[in-house]
C-alpha cells in the first residue's frame, strides 16, 4: 500500500500547496493554475514516487507493451482465414492477417471498421460478418 496521505494533500491551503509542490517539482508551480490541478498534480506525483518505479523501468514497459503484437482480431477468427459477406449484392472478401485484415487491397486494424465502410453504419464487425462469439 502506497504511504501517500491524499486526503491531507486534498485538504491544503494554497500556500502549503506551493510549498508541496516546490519539494516535489523543484520549482514553483505555474502562476495561474488552479488549486484544484494543484491538488491532483501533487497528489499524483506523490503517488509516483510512492510507488518505487522508476520512470526508465516504466518507459521499457509501455515499450515493451508497444511492440508486442496487439492486433485485435475478431474472437475465433485466426490469421489466414477468409471471410465473405454479401452485401447489396456486392460480394466482399476479407483475410486475416497477422497485421490485422485485409479487404480491397487495404490493411484494416478492425472488421468494424471494414463493416462501417462497407454499411455506411455502425455495425458490429464479428456480427456483421458472421463470426461473433464463435471460438
Amino acid at each position: 500500500m502506497l504511504e501517500v496521505d491524499l486526503k491531507a494533500i486534498a485538504e491544503m491551503n494554497r500556500l502549503e500547496l506551493t510549498a508541496e509542490w516546490r519539494s516535489i517539482f523543484d520549482g514553483p508551480p505555474p502562476p495561474r493554475i488552479s488549486r484544484k490541478l494543484l491538488v491532483q498534480m501533487i497528489s499524483s506525483q506523490a503517488q509516483w514516487n510512492a510507488s518505487g518505479l522508476s520512470k526508465p523501468r516504466l518507459m521499457r514497459r509501455i515499450d515493451q507493451a508497444l511492440i508486442t503484437d496487439n492486433t485485435r482480431t475478431a474472437p475465433g477468427v485466426a490469421p489466414g482465414t477468409r471471410l465473405i459477406r454479401e452485401w447489396h449484392g456486392t460480394k466482399h472478401v476479407v483475410d486475416v492477417t497477422p497485421d490485422g485484415f485485409v479487404w480491397r487491397d487495404r490493411t484494416w486494424r478492425s472488421l468494424s471498421a471494414i463493416a462501417r465502410e462497407i454499411t455506411g453504419a455502425r455495425w458490429s464487425g464479428p456480427r456483421f460478418f458472421g463470426v461473433k462469439g464463435q471460438g
